[in-house]
């Protein structure tokens, strides 16, 4: 399926013109995506682990649930959109926290330039994980991590529990955001 988007600025601000998510990774072009960060009470993050055929970072662990924003998408709709489909969870707006936007510029070896605007939510998982139905085609499996251990893995960059290779400071800023809301 040929998924338009959104193509923003540098700055940040819609230019108001879209085109296929191939073309703006080739091109390097700024677009927005939807980060969401599901979390329990006990203090505990939903990490999924992205699927083994993806084109960047296969089989890493990542953020709970994320996408793009299609053309013509209102963020908080892509975000709903995306935990559906990922995880098979309906959640209503209300549930949404949104805490950071997040401009993030990631330059591939395959020829991928990410440019992103990611904005970035907290959701408390109000459900057993096993009650979550994962999208088989993106994602490979699901894990409720402790804070503490999220922490260590990002710290440490540890192998044996490969975390999606981003700024290491963004998983940092989720755990003091998670930390200020259990």
């Amino acid at each position: 399926m040929q998924e338009y988007i959104d193509i923003w600025s540098e700055n940040g601000q819609p230019t108001g013109t879209n085109c296929l998510k191939d073309e703006a990774h080739i091109k390097g072009l700024f677009h927005p995506t939807a980060h969401i960060w599901f979390y329990t009470k006990e203090g505990c993050i939903l990490l999924q682990q992205r699927g083994s055929n993806k084109e960047t970072f296969p089989s890493y662990w990542d953020v709970s649930v994320a996408g793009h924003v299609m053309s013509g998408e209102s963020i908080v709709e892509a975000a709903i959109r995306e935990i559906q489909e990922e995880i098979g969870l309906d959640i209503l707006k209300k549930d949404l926290l949104q805490i950071d936007i997040r401009k993030n510029v990631n330059i591939h070896p395959n020829g991928i330039n990410d440019c992103e605007f990611q904005h970035v939510f907290l959701c408390e998982l109000l459900v057993n994980i096993n009650e979550l139905k994962i999208q088989e085609e993106e994602v490979d499996d699901i894990a409720l991590i402790s804070l503490d251990r999220l922490n260590f893995y990002s710290k440490n960059h540890n192998e044996t529990f490969k975390l999606v290779p981003a700024d290491y400071t963004y998983y940092s800023f989720i755990i003091e955001q998670v930390n200020k809301v259990i």
